[in-house]
């Protein structure tokens, strides 16, 4: 995984545009969740579910681009990027079930509302997969004929 000056500019243009979304997350999404978990309410706040699935889903969608850039920086291998698309998506069908689940269940769990939206606005999967598939790289590595592995008795 050999990066160059172009490949870390793209890495840091793409990480700035992820802290972009996060500056400017209530001018640019419906989420009415932030200023109730900010303040730590006791009761959840009126919304309107289309909305705030919209929203949720339009900030997912931008953080995963983003993240889908920088993996394919940091790889350049299109399988490690179908793989991470694939499993975006799949997470993001799951997140969101549970977390309207949740906000309609009669008692809502609010500590499980306020870590599953997490995951639907951060980009914290980015920071599972990068290490992840670096170490899966790695391990998959086998050394050159002739090429020392690093241990003792190599000779």
């Amino acid at each position: 995984m050999q990066l160059n000056i172009k490949d870390i500019s793209g890495v840091f243009m793409l990480l700035v545009f992820l802290v972009l979304v996060r500056l400017f997350e209530e001018k640019l999404f419906y989420d009415p969740l932030l200023d109730f978990f900010r303040k730590e309410g006791k009761s959840l706040p009126e919304y309107s579910s289309i909305r705030l699935f919209l929203g949720l889903a339009f900030r997912y969608g931008m953080n995963m681009l983003f993240s889908l850039g920088i993996i394919w920086i940091a790889f350049k291998d299109r399988s490690i990027l179908k793989l991470t698309a694939g499993l975006y998506l799949v997470f993001f069908v799951i997140f969101v079930a549970v977390l309207f689940t949740a906000l309609n269940a009669e008692e809502p769990n609010l500590l499980m509302i306020f870590y599953v939206r997490r995951f639907l606005i951060q980009p914290l999967l980015l920071i599972l997969f990068l290490p992840a598939f670096y170490y899966q790289k790695r391990v998959n590595e086998k050394p050159d004929a002739g090429e020392s592995t690093g241990f003792k008795n190599d000779s």
